[in-house]
């Protein structure tokens, strides 16, 4: 299982343009294939009066599951180009898809495999990426008096908390990697002389800088 992946945080759109012949490239974020197949519904709908809608998406923390279409264009011309270019950003669970307009004159295979490209590579570089950590989800209790100690080392380790409570003690909310964890956990325990109640809530991917 991978311990991190590249995905998107936000979606990218782009255009490129050949002999009047027009691509609009569009990159999202997908969690799973049906979610991918109603985005690229969506887009059909939408551009209902285009050529083509070609595209492509890879799933998987490990990128392990890919799909491609050229709908209708030569055979490798679409889908396949788009799919290096996904592969190509070292991004997962993302869907790029591009939708033609005819200009009237063809592009022949290298035009057309060129244009897909472009316009693939322009949606994703105008996408927001974001690295998603498998991490451990912790609530951690303290006394208030072990509060800004505790408070002070973690951020020394680039440590914020998501969230606190206040009540008759305090209750960190934090997210760590994975690989950190136990050092964390210890550090922690070691800090509040074991005083520490550590919670594990979920260990889960999560988005980090």
């Amino acid at each position: 299982m991978a311990s991190e992946y590249l995905t998107l945080a936000r979606p990218g759109q782009g255009e490129y343009e050949e002999k009047k012949s027009r691509f609009l490239g569009k990159a999202v974020h997908i969690e799973s294939e049906e979610e991918a197949a109603a985005f690229i519904a969506g887009i059909r709908k939408q551009y209902y009066d285009a050529r083509h809608n070609c595209y492509a998406w890879v799933l998987g923390e490990g990128s392990e599951r890919k799909k491609s279409s050229d709908d209708g264009e030569p055979s490798g011309t679409a889908g396949q180009p788009i799919l290096r270019v996904i592969e190509g950003s070292g991004c997962t669970n993302v869907l790029v898809i591009v939708t033609r307009y005819f200009g009237g004159t063809l592009l022949g295979t290298g035009g057309l495999v060129r244009a897909y490209t472009q316009a693939a590579r322009a949606a994703l570089e105008d996408a927001q990426k974001a690295r998603m950590c498998l991490c451990r989800k912790l609530a951690v209790t303290v006394e208030y008096g072990a509060l800004d100690r505790l408070l002070y080392a973690l951020r020394r380790d680039g440590i914020e908390p998501q969230e606190t409570e206040y009540g008759a003690k305090v209750t960190l909310h934090l997210i760590i990697e994975e690989k950190r964890g136990d050092a964390v956990e210890n550090m922690i325990t070691s800090l509040t002389s074991g005083d520490a109640e550590i919670l594990t809530e979920a260990k889960d991917f999560f988005p980090l800088s």
